[in-house]
């Protein structure tokens, strides 16, 4: 009899996950919510049918592990990839203000014809992205080693 896997089995090494149907995207969607990224990481590569961020993700998989040994939370920096993307559109992103943090909340897919469909992050305060693909290929890659997140804190949600 086999076990779903839990956060504790992927200890201390970089995350490296992929996503091809809406169960698997579930699990990317909860490993990247609170992530915060300045809108210049954001990239759309029509030739390549790619949509990439580079985001600081809140390092959710750890944050027990880190209360129970009396050390801070923790962020990476991570890869979050669409591939097979048609088309991109964004809402109450202002892309013309370099300066702009914006926070995911979550990522879902709704599906169309055929295996296509459209992968959509909601970020905090009512913005969003929304990426047309012809088939639900999405990747999340842990790049850098953990750090202390600046705020010493686990982001909060009110009820």
């Amino acid at each position: 009899m086999s076990e779903d896997a839990r956060f504790e089995d992927g200890g201390d090494r970089p995350l490296n996950l992929g996503a091809l149907d809406a169960d698997d995207l579930q699990v990317i969607s909860a490993l990247v919510q609170d992530a915060v990224f300045p809108v210049t990481e954001v990239a759309w590569q029509p030739k390549a049918r790619r949509l990439g961020l580079l985001i600081n993700r809140f390092r959710h998989e750890d944050k027990d592990a880190a209360a129970r040994l009396g050390r801070s939370v923790e962020r990476v920096q991570s890869l979050l990839v669409i591939d097979n993307v048609l088309k991109v559109a964004s809402q109450g992103v202002d892309r013309a203000d370099k300066d702009v943090v914006l926070s995911l909340l979550s990522i879902s897919f709704t599906p169309g014809e055929d295996g296509a469909g459209a992968v959509e992050l909601t970020l905090a305060g009512d913005g969003g992205f929304r990426a047309e693909v012809e088939a639900l290929e999405v990747s999340l890659r842990d790049v850098t080693r953990p750090y202390a997140a600046p705020s010493r804190k686990s982001p909060a949600h009110p009820d």
